[in-house]
Formats: C-alpha cells, structure tokens, sequence
C-alpha cells in the first residue's frame, strides 16, 4: 500500500487539487444564482482549472488509481454544502461518504 502510495503520490496530490477546484467552482455555479455573474465566472475559471490540473495529474499516475479519486468529489460537495449552503449531513450521507473514503483509500493503495 505505501508503494503504491510514493509511486502515485504526485498525482493523487494533483488529483486532489483537481477536485477541491471543481467543487468550488460547482459551488460558486449555485451561488451565482443569488450573487451574481461574477461568482458564475469565477466558478467557471475554477472548474476549468480543476480539469487542466487533473490532465497533468494523469501524467503522474495509474489511471487505476487517479481516476477513482474523482469520487472525493463527492465527499467535498456535501462538505461544503453543509457550510456555506446550510444543507444537513444525515446519517445515510455520512455513511455514504466514510465508504467512498474507505474505497478510494484500498484503490489508490492497491497499485503495487
């Protein structure tokens, strides 16, 4: 598991970059209903940010593993749906969210 982690570790470093860009970026998209064009815009620079960082990401890994680390996107919505839109973590979400952090960590650990 730690092998594979310092063999993908600059990508799913860049990975993770990629999908707190996007995720502020599809936050500032809802946002931008109640503030405005420029939040909208800015939403846009992110989330197109968040796609270059994660196509130099794919030079710095497995797909194998990269490619599942998408699904913390996930896990970064509901976050900050929870603070900056005021939306409850239930239970299910929770749930939901620890298996999509248990399954991503066996997948990027399993690239030996």
């Amino acid at each position: 598991m730690l092998e594979s982690l310092r063999k993908n570790k600059k990508g799913l470093l860049l990975m993770l970059i990629s999908s707190i860009c996007v995720c502020v970026g599809q936050l500032l998209w809802k946002l931008s209903s109640e503030k405005g064009l420029m939040f909208l815009i800015l939403g846009f620079g992110l989330y197109g940010i968040g796609a270059l960082v994660m196509i130099v990401a794919y030079k710095f890994g497995s797909l194998s593993v990269l490619q599942p680390m998408l699904s913390l996107n996930y896990v970064l919505s509901i976050i900050l749906a929870d603070i900056f839109l005021k939306e409850s973590i239930t239970l299910i979400k929770a749930i939901g969210v620890l298996i999509i952090i248990v399954g991503v960590i066996l997948i990027g650990g399993g690239d030996a």
